[in-house]
């Protein structure tokens, strides 16, 4: 709900004020065309065809009156000041105008004295800037939402407005919308709005929202805040429907419990489970902040259990340089959120991280020390389980940096860590590797030496009394170089410059024995651009390893000399071998046969001013075939015109097309549609089709999304939302999934080519 009753009420007040004329006394019979007056809340300046004194305490003003003071003008056809009662009378083309705010009526009459009086038949306009508000109500609800993009313009009228004192007044038979002049397909209808700018609340009773001349939601009782700040109430309901809930109803309830921390309680029914009740609490204070939340659903209807889920986050700033925090996330079961969630990144959710931790960060070093475990939630319908990850129980960490003035630099990094696992074996791990670097730079290029040595301890619980222990020490060396040559050139009527920038890496590190060392949380990097550039191919301290490697590539880029805008880049790389892999993953695993990678080609850039491009190539030199590809376009050629092109490639586990587009259909509609379609699975990954309508001064979206969740399985949602410009939402809300899953889409009323 606007707050404008209240700046009208300020406007209002504020022209009382400015025809106060505190001792002016003027002969009877005395014509003036101007006079300037000192007024309580500084000089009016007042100019009519006629100002002239009726009696001994007694102004009239006539013919095109209009008074200035501070920023407000006033404006009206006759004019009455009575210093005695200190009262004003004023009718014919009444008129206030101040900064952002017009408010016409017919007939003004008020007291200086008590503030009260009336202003008859108003007609009000004004223009809000961009922000958020949060409207509570008796029984139904709307929660601001104001574009970030323009400021909004409401207007409305009513049958009069009643002043109180001061700070308080009250309109009868009110109408709000944002709306244009001579378009009135929303609008708020209000019997009684009584407004405290000491409290700064506004009531409202008997509420109607009207949109196309039908009555859609009514409310007894309203209030809201006049000075855009938070106020508890009843939040935008949201409703929807989805294939495993049935008919999907959110109605949450905010509570403004303090400026620096709230919560929300938000009960959610689901046609075919039950009602679930769910909370959010928020703090943020000068050393802590957090967010917590808790869902329970009582005997799911479905599953024919009671199920619940807890997020909880939280950290704490000790000191200047000290912070601890907390995170817990776990479900009920492991189909929680398939069933209950319709967002694609909620529903794949596989490991639910629980951790505590206390980092230190100073000048030349920085610890910590963390627990952590997780939840894995395995897929009720697979055969495959989801491997569990080992918990940290704990882990110490200190990293140790120190320049010297010869530009040698000393970096270490070291951990102790004690793993668990329920079925695998235990054990607790020591690592250190400390580095020396020299970076050598200049203008046109760099060389950095680096030689560092990787040491590992591991004691290992078994079957005896004794633990295993287990020893690994080896040096690393690596030579890091590079060259930039650029040229300038001219085509098309435009100058560039192009850069050529050769790179080399050079990697060497011995073999050491590792198939005795278990795997706590090690893992093979994938192989990339980044990736050829990486000492150790593996990520984790359970694995180094054995190199003598050279990496070679080659950027290329086109920008334009002006603006320097990145037109295109052009990739290559490839690395090469001199000695055979001994180190794997895994015992068993098989060993590297080629002297060197595929090669990794990579085109990017923002070709034309609609097209960009992002291409990926993983080529294997040895059988001449494509191992991975990735193909991206985006065609953007203004704001609500979006086409999105993608394939996804990899050899003998996924290929993929992603299509997605937003696009205006006629003047007001737009259509939104997503395909993501896997050809090794041949099945749908996610389908999107949507419409969106702009009324002007409301939009009305609808979408139909399909996800797959699990083998031979997918869930449906269905979104309907009503948005009224600077008044607020109702329905489902479509944009979290329009947003993720159509890049570049944006709401048509956030657009500058809004019809």
């Amino acid at each position: 709900m606007s707050t404008l009753p209240g700046i009208t009420l300020a406007v209002l007040l504020l022209a009382a004020h400015s025809v106060a004329a505190d001792g002016l006394v003027l002969k009877k019979d005395v014509e003036l065309k101007g006079s300037a007056v000192a007024g309580k809340e500084g000089p009016l300046f007042l100019t009519a065809d006629k100002i002239e004194s009726t009696g001994p305490d007694v102004v009239v003003a006539s013919g095109r009156v209009e008074a200035r003071q501070a920023g407000l003008n006033f404006f009206s056809d006759w004019l009455r000041y009575d210093i005695t009662q200190h009262q004003v009378q004023a009718r014919g083309g009444v008129r206030l105008e101040q900064t952002a705010m017009v408010v016409t009526g017919d007939s003004l009459l008020f007291n200086l004295d008590d503030y009260s009086g009336e202003l008859t038949h108003p007609v009000y306009q004004f223009t809000m800037l961009p922000g958020h508000e949060k409207t509570s109500v008796g029984s139904d609800v709307a929660q601001s939402h104001q574009s970030a993009a323009a400021a909004t313009t409401g207007r409305g009228n009513a049958s009069h407005i009643d002043f109180i004192n001061e700070n308080q007044c009250t309109l009868q038979d009110a109408i709000y919308t944002t709306c244009p002049l001579g378009d009135d397909d929303w609008f708020l209808k209000v019997g009684s709005l009584d407004l405290d700018r000491s409290r700064n609340v506004g009531t409202a009773r008997d509420v109607s929202l009207h949109f196309l001349g039908v009555p859609i939601l009514y409310a007894p009782w309203m209030d809201f805040p006049l000075n855009n700040v938070r106020k508890s109430g009843i939040l935008a309901p949201t409703f929807g429907t989805t294939q495993r809930s049935g008919v999907d109803l959110l109605v949450p309830y905010y509570l403004n419990l303090a400026p620096n921390y709230d919560a929300t309680l938000y009960p959610r029914l689901l046609s075919k489970r039950g009602v679930q009740l769910g909370g959010e609490f928020r703090y943020l204070l000068d050393d802590a902040h957090g967010v917590n939340r808790l869902e329970y659903l009582p005997n799911d209807s479905v599953a024919g259990r009671s199920r619940w889920s807890a997020a909880l986050s939280n950290s704490y700033r000790l000191n200047d340089t000290t912070e601890a925090g907390m995170l817990f996330n776990r479900v009920s079961d492991n189909d929680y959120f398939r069933d209950l969630s319709n967002l694609l990144a909620v529903t794949s959710l596989t490991q639910l991280d629980r951790e505590v931790w206390l980092t230190t960060q100073h000048a030349n070093w920085n610890a910590s020390i963390r627990a952590q475990s997780y939840q894995t939630l395995q897929d009720s319908t697979s055969t495959t389980p989801i491997p569990r990850p080992y918990a940290l129980m704990p882990q110490a960490r200190l990293g140790v940096s120190k320049m010297f003035g010869s530009g040698l630099e000393f970096n270490m990094d070291s951990e102790a860590t004690r793993f668990s696992h329920a079925t695998l074996v235990d054990g607790t791990r020591v690592l250190a590797y400390p580095t020396l670097r020299m970076p050598l730079t200049n203008s046109f290029g760099f060389l950095t030496p680096q030689i560092g040595w990787h040491s590992t301890y591991y004691a290992l619980d078994n079957t005896t009394t004794n633990p295993q222990h287990i020893s690994r020490n080896l040096p690393i060396f690596s030579l890091d170089s590079g060259v930039t040559f650029d040229r300038p050139f001219h085509f098309a009527g435009q100058d560039y410059e192009q850069t050529l920038e050769p790179r080399a890496y050079y990697v060497f590190a011995p073999y050491r024995k590792q198939d005795n060392i278990p795997n706590f949380d090690t893992g093979l990097l994938d192989f990339s651009y980044a990736q050829m550039f990486t000492e150790n191919q593996f990520i984790g301290g359970d694995r180094v390893n054995d190199a003598n490697q050279l990496t070679v590539a080659v950027t290329s880029r086109f920008t334009e000399a002006t603006s320097g805008l990145e037109r295109l880049q052009v990739t290559l790389g490839q690395r090469f071998y001199f000695s055979d892999q001994r180190v794997t993953l895994n015992p068993g695993d098989p060993v590297r046969t080629t002297s060197s990678t595929d090669l990794l080609a990579a085109i990017s850039g923002q070709i034309t001013r609609d097209w960009r491009i992002d291409t990926a190539w993983q080529f294997d030199t040895q059988n001449g075939t494509t191992v991975r590809q990735n193909l991206g376009a985006s065609y953007r050629p203004g704001p609500g015109r979006v086409v999105n092109l993608g394939y996804r490639f990899i050899d003998q586990t996924t290929e993929q097309v992603d299509l997605s587009a937003q696009w205006p259909l006629s003047r007001r509609w737009y259509g939104m549609f997503r395909y993501n379609y896997s050809f090794k699975d041949d099945k749908l990954v996610e389908g999107l089709a949507g419409f969106e309508y702009n009324g002007g001064c409301w939009v009305l979206r609808g979408v139909l999304q399909r996800l797959a969740t699990k083998e031979n399985q997918s869930t449906d949602a269905l979104f309907f939302q009503l948005e009224l410009n600077g008044m607020g939402r109702i329905g489902s809300n479509p944009l979290d999934a329009l947003k993720h899953s159509v890049p570049g889409y944006r709401p048509s009323n956030e657009i500058t080519q809004t019809p």
